[in-house]
């Protein structure tokens, strides 16, 4: 497996990926989460314009992204097509980002996640994230924090987690 930069017209793709990632969230009991669309097209492009999106394989089978936040760079979505699963590519994509986060001089990486879904926190932590205490949000995450409350992402448990680089 190797990583590329996303081309334009791999998005749509990334948005497939994200769709058919989607449902395992239905088997779990949480089939609001499956059925939440994509980032639109126009913000995947942002992404690639700002050079903070990634694919696993020349045909994509997992994709990241990423933003810049308080110093460090957030995955803001890191997804794995179920046919593709367990084979190391969310994991690839996370260490490429922790890699270029530090040729970037940033101290960490972030994200958000859910405690209870098995490949979000806890596979999380066995890739370097530690949890973070609330006390301990910088305000770039207690505005994320924020916003994925206002689209209902509260229901469940979650967290924001940092991966010292």
């Amino acid at each position: 497996m190797y990583i590329r930069a996303v081309r334009l017209d791999d998005l749509p793709v990334l948005q497939d990926i994200e769709r058919a990632a989607g449902q395992c969230f239905r088997d779990i009991g949480m089939p609001e989460i499956a059925e939440d669309e994509p980032l639109p097209l126009g913000e995947l492009v942002r992404y690639h314009h700002a050079g903070l999106a990634w694919v696993v394989a020349d045909a994509p089978i997992a994709y990241l992204i990423a933003d810049r936040v308080d110093g460090n760079l957030h995955v803001e979505q890191v997804s794995v097509h179920p046919d593709s699963a367990r084979r190391g590519a969310g994991r690839l994509l996370l260490d490429h980002l922790a890699a270029h986060a530090t040729s970037e001089g940033a101290p960490a990486l972030t994200l958000t996640t859910f405690t209870q879904v098995p490949w979000n926190a806890p596979y999380y932590a066995r890739c370097g994230f530690q949890l973070m205490d609330d006390s301990r949000l910088t305000p770039g995450l207690r505005k994320i924090r924020d916003r994925e409350a206002a689209h209902g992402l509260d229901r469940w448990p979650r967290v924001c987690m940092r991966r010292a680089l």
